[in-house]
């Protein structure tokens, strides 16, 4: 085992995810590794990411964009690639969405368009990958029907269903991507939605089995709340357990989850929304379980519109610095 506190960051470390959730991830990891490889999804096709694959026929810019921002090292371009038009025929678009949709329309190639991207924004030693360059749809089934598109899928109610996720067409596995989970030292799933990003980038063919097969630790950072269309009365372990059926074998090695209960009253406000705080459970299962506390000490609220990054109301979030120590905590 490697002690965090002598670790000199010169490890692999593996992202997979998107939105939110990876960009809590990769700020706090970004202070204390020097590798990083943030692997997306390419399903997104809502807002403006959405109106740009329509129009442009482009790959999904908005989680590639967020990662880039979360990893780069200007502030200065963070806040221009996060500015978000409120006005004119723009309105609703990100300048970040707008430029690497820009880029690969002039080189051909939407790897191409992040590579550059993320040598203006000076990502180091860090980069960003798409687990896939196919054009694909996100397609559930929850046995009563079939919903397509992710914009879709995360306004459906599943009830108690665990629907069959599945890309159309069935897309071909980035090999850069393949290599970056072959070659890792530690391999995180970061928090998000469980049937859009997350599992949009783990019934990918080939994912689940290199998974399986990497040597790297594989670890998982739960999400904070239970979201009531998706994942109602989900604990801890129906978290897990689903990631894993998405990707269609076992391979993960320890779950990292907040065993800090929020404040009542702002849980309360969350309630009003079918919002609940994702509670640990007894059930024995082949990985490991590390309860410990990871949420903000400070309630923030974001209001502005240039800020594409932040949800409106976030008031139980992730601390970045918790989230990064812990994940790195006695790394095998």
């Amino acid at each position: 085992m490697v002690n965090f506190n002598h670790m000199d960051g010169d490890v692999n470390v593996v992202v997979i995810g998107g939105g939110t959730g990876s960009f809590a991830v990769l700020s706090g990891l970004k202070k204390y590794c020097k590798h990083i490889t943030a692997l997306v999804s390419m399903a997104d096709d809502g807002g403006s990411t959405g109106m740009l694959r329509d129009e442009l026929g482009v790959l999904p810019p908005g989680d590639v964009r967020q990662c880039l921002v979360a990893l780069s090292n200007s502030p200065k371009l963070r806040d221009l690639f996060n500015y978000r038009f409120d006005e004119g025929s723009l309105a609703g678009h990100s300048f970040g969405n707008l430029f690497l949709t820009a880029l690969q329309k002039t080189t051909g190639s939407f790897a191409d368009a992040v590579d550059t991207a993320s040598k203006l924004l000076d990502t180091g030693g860090h980069r960003v990958v798409p687990i896939t360059l196919d054009q694909v749809t996100l397609v559930a089934d929850d046995g009563e029907r079939v919903i397509r598109h992710e914009r879709e899928i995360r306004e459906a109610d599943f009830l108690n269903a665990r629907p069959k996720v599945w890309l159309d067409p069935t897309p071909t596995p980035n090999p850069v991507a393949l290599e970056a989970i072959r070659d890792a030292d530690l391999i995180v799933i970061a928090p998000g939605g469980l049937y859009e990003s997350l599992g949009a980038s783990l019934v990918v063919p080939g994912i689940g089995r290199a998974l399986a097969e990497s040597r790297a630790k594989k670890l998982y950072v739960c999400n904070l709340m239970n979201q009531e269309r998706h994942t109602k009365d989900f604990t801890v372990v129906d978290f897990a357990d689903e990631l894993e059926r998405l990707a269609g074998c076992e391979f993960l090695d320890e779950v990292l989850y907040n065993s800090n209960y929020p404040n009542n009253e702002i849980v309360a406000r969350y309630a009003l929304e079918g919002e609940h705080p994702v509670l640990s459970s007894k059930a024995k299962r082949h990985y490991a379980r590390r309860g410990v506390d990871l949420l903000s000490g400070t309630i923030w609220q974001n209001n502005s519109k240039k800020d594409p990054i932040a949800h409106q109301r976030a008031l139980i979030r992730h601390d970045v610095d918790k989230l990064a120590k812990n994940i790195l905590k006695n790394l095998a």
